[in-house]
């Protein structure tokens, strides 16, 4: 990534499921964040906003790809410390969302 740009991380956790192995993607916003995720032909879908912290999961092989466009590979701490951003981020877009259904009750 480019110096002063948003940064998108993929760990290398290799989770095991479904014959293959995984691994977390995450980003400093949420924009960037599911902007990258579509460029690696990943669905909105797919994103796991409710997990306790918000990521999209990718096989190895979409690590690498993610890795060849730009992707940082993280530690976990940089995971976790960009995961609790995003989880803020996503809280607050929430309740902006519930606050402007407000308008018309």
């Amino acid at each position: 990534m480019r110096e002063g740009s948003v940064a998108v991380y993929v760990d290398n956790v290799r989770i095991a499921w479904r014959r293959r192995q995984w691994c977390h993607l995450v980003a400093d916003s949420l924009d960037e964040l599911h902007r990258f995720a579509k460029s690696l032909g990943l669905k909105r879908t797919w994103f796991h906003a409710n997990a306790s912290l918000p990521h999209y999961d990718v096989t190895v092989e979409i690590r690498a790809m993610a890795l060849s466009r730009g992707a940082v590979a993280a530690d976990r701490r940089t995971l976790v410390s960009r995961g609790r951003q995003l989880k803020l981020e996503l809280h607050a877009s929430v309740a902006q969302a519930d606050s402007q259904l407000r308008l018309f009750e």
